[in-house]
């Protein structure tokens, strides 16, 4: 297949572009500066502009801009960024797929699209929830409506990512290398995770799969609650994991970010992609942070 990929500098579109060329698809990036290298493609998402030529012949796009969720305090302006960063170059390349005949659009999404669920166990078919990063979540998968009817359009819903670098652990290893690990809160909420390996092999699986289409929850088959997740990684450190950040610091601190994004969860579970057959190399935590420790 001959794939476009936007956002291939991240830390899943950079691995993504790897696992792609390594099962000898042909991939193209879509860049916005002037592109330097023959896989390059230009582009400029504000001004809805995308280099003559870049999707001839192309098979699939594949859409992973956004701005960092949790990079910056969420000020008002700084919501708007990160909505911003989704929904503009969600339209322009659902458009350019449609003008264009490409077949599929596989579109990056979030988890948090279901809001804070409890105990709740949450699948595809359950309903969008409340607060900033629910409707984010919405609009960015509303943004992909112009290609619905000309494409095959997955739309997906990613958890925390389980990575040796970059991703939720990433951030989280130094804290608790320096003896610095706790739990969030009462430690009760669940964090739908998955490992990096998964997550890329999820959107391959997506791209080269012509019966999976609409949402898809790329997470692991097992989420853990906060506690579980600060026990598991103490374990694999092998440091202690006795402090606590309570909720009312947290808040003071990080304001909205808190709230929605780490005393809040989803018990979510990947129901499409166990349906269709996919196969997780790391389905249990234990497993994915020892990898991620390891490697």
């Amino acid at each position: 297949m001959r794939v476009v990929i936007a956002g291939s500098s991240g830390l899943i579109g950079t691995s993504l572009v790897a696992a792609l060329r390594g099962a000898e698809h042909e991939v193209l990036r879509l860049v916005r500066r002037r592109p330097g290298a023959p896989d390059e493609r230009g582009w400029d998402p504000p001004a809805g502009r995308i280099d003559a030529g870049a999707l001839d012949g192309v098979d699939a796009v594949v859409n992973l801009c956004g701005a960092g969720i949790a990079d910056k305090r969420w000020s008002d302006a700084r919501k708007q960024v990160l909505l911003d960063s989704r929904t503009v170059p969600t339209e322009v390349l659902a458009a350019a797929v449609a003008e264009h005949g490409v077949p599929v659009l596989v579109n990056a999404g979030a988890i948090g699209y279901y809001g804070d669920t409890g105990d709740e166990v949450v699948d595809e078919s359950s309903p969008s929830g409340t607060g900033f990063l629910a409707d984010l979540c919405r609009q960015w998968e509303a943004a992909t409506a112009a290609a619905d009817e000309h494409a095959r359009v997955v739309r997906l819903r990613t958890g925390l990512i389980i990575s040796p670098s970059g991703g939720l652990f990433g951030k989280i290893k130094p804290l608790f290398s320096f003896f610095l690990g706790g739990r969030l809160g009462n430690g009760r909420q669940y964090m739908p995770w998955i490992s990096l390996d998964d997550a890329v092999s999820a959107i391959r699986f997506a791209v080269e799969r012509d019966d999976i289409a609409g949402p898809v929850n790329v997470t692991a088959p097992s989420p853990v609650t906060n506690a579980e997740f600060t026990r598991t990684i103490g374990h694999a450190l092998h440091r202690p994991t006795p402090w606590v950040a309570p909720a009312f610091a947290l808040k003071a601190v990080l304001g909205d970010i808190a709230e929605e994004g780490l005393l809040s969860g989803q018990r979510a579970v990947p129901r499409v992609l166990e349906q269709h057959g996919f196969q997780f190399l790391h389905p249990a935590l234990g497993a994915a942070v020892a990898a991620a420790v390891n490697g």
